[in-house]
């Protein structure tokens, strides 16, 4: 029993040798595929697009508009057709701040969405570590249950023997029959639960799902426990809150924005015409040229810029409780995922010392048993709490890999 115990540990400690992908090169394949990586960089160059594009507000507006007219019915030797071609350059001198309300909101929002996009890359990481963790769990798991299957069925060899041998009763066979069965449905569920995860670690990196990997790290490797940052600190390192901050700000230019209409307004310009002379007797063309002054004074709307200010106001406002809300957010965070990395990390130590000594009652009981010191019941216990405590420890140093890669997120590190 000693050896068979003992084989469990030797697999567990020959995967990560054999092993070929270490978490970095898994990491560096996932954002090298991630969907949403490049959706948030598809995002950012439409912010940088729309910056520019309000930047253009400043500049001289070159437009130019035409018609051409044909009529039904001639009169008094008239030409039945028409046309004008009338070009302009038009210059905004005053637009009560919208051009600058706009370029500073959509400048703001390229800063988002550099944020949103840095963020999405500490999620992507710390999903490519939840799978890279949790398939080296399940096939620990997987593994130990496997070792439990074959505990029971050598026991049942012996138990079928000294019940040929008349030393035992049925019900004995009967129990040990039962456990086995039991055993067997878990290993099912450990093999199918590995298979998703395979599928999953797969999927992240966009290879095919049935794809058999070698993990270069195991959650039974030593993991240094991270330096605890504080939550204050951890503001400022999140590039959500920035972008929180960020939403503020633009939030509060929209005001300005939401002002800016019912300024006056003041444009120059030049422009032209070409067109026929009117009446057009003969189809002959003239061209004329003028400058102006455009001047537009909004006086009274109902209300309308009230109304408009303070629903751009109660957005500021909103964006304001939105950022408290995350930084609150942000630090209990912060806060839970310390207390979650220290605590599981001192599971892991409890949990090996347990299964050190289930491992030993495990292999004093079957030895009775099999001399007659013991009952079949004892034997059943002692492997129900051996692999318990087994499935604690992985458990359990899952739990700490887990919580060192969320800890990291949450302190975007």
């Amino acid at each position: 029993m000693r050896k068979s115990v003992l084989s469990a540990f030797c697999l567990l400690l020959w995967l990560p040798l054999a092993a070929q992908i270490t978490l970095d090169d898994y990491r560096a394949d996932v954002a090298a595929y991630s969907r949403r990586l490049r959706m948030a960089a598809a995002a950012s160059g439409e912010a940088a697009e729309r910056a520019g594009q309000a930047r253009t507000g400043y500049l001289p507006q070159l437009s130019l508009d035409g018609s051409f007219t044909v009529a039904f019915r001639r009169e008094d030797g008239q030409k039945s057709w028409t046309f004008g071609v009338l070009p302009q350059i038009v210059q905004t001198l005053y637009g009560g701040g919208a051009v600058r309300a706009a370029h500073r909101r959509a400048e703001l929002g390229y800063d988002i969405a550099l944020c949103e996009e840095e963020f999405a890359r500490c999620d992507v990481r710390y999903a490519a570590d939840y799978a890279y963790w949790n398939l080296s769990s399940l096939r620990i798991f997987a593994a130990a249950m496997r070792e439990y299957v074959g505990i029971i069925r050598s026991l049942r060899e012996v138990v079928e023997r000294r019940f040929a041998e008349g030393y035992i009763a049925k019900g004995d066979v009967l129990m040990i029959d039962a456990r086995l069965s039991e055993a067997e449905y878990g290993l099912v569920n450990a093999e199918q639960n590995l298979s998703v995860a395979l599928h999953n670690f797969n999927i992240l990196r966009g290879m095919p799902v049935e794809t058999e990997v070698r993990l270069a790290q195991s959650i039974r490797d030593s993991i240094p426990m991270p330096g605890r940052v504080s939550p204050d600190a951890a503001l400022l390192r999140r590039a959500d809150y920035a972008a929180a901050a960020l939403r503020t700000e633009q939030a509060a230019w929209g005001v300005e924005a939401a002002r800016a209409p019912f300024d006056p307004q003041v444009s120059v310009g030049v422009g032209g015409s070409w067109q026929p002379h009117t009446p057009n007797r003969t189809g002959r063309t003239r061209i004329d040229g003028s400058a102006f002054v455009r001047v537009s004074v909004p006086i009274f709307h109902w209300g309308e810029r009230r109304r408009a200010v303070g629903a751009a106001r109660a957005a500021e406002l909103r964006s304001e409780w939105s950022a408290a809300q995350l930084r609150d957010d942000i630090v209990r965070e912060e806060t839970n995922g310390w207390t979650a990395v220290v605590k599981s990390n001192a599971q892991v130590s409890a949990t090996e010392e347990s299964l050190r000594i289930a491992g030993e009652n495990l292999e004093i009981s079957t030895y009775s048993y099999v001399e007659g010191l013991a009952t079949i019941l004892d034997v059943l216990q002692a492997q129900l709490s051996w692999i318990q405590l087994y499935t604690n420890s992985i458990q359990a140093r899952y739990s700490y890999a887990d919580a060192v890669s969320a800890y990291l997120r949450i302190t975007a590190r």
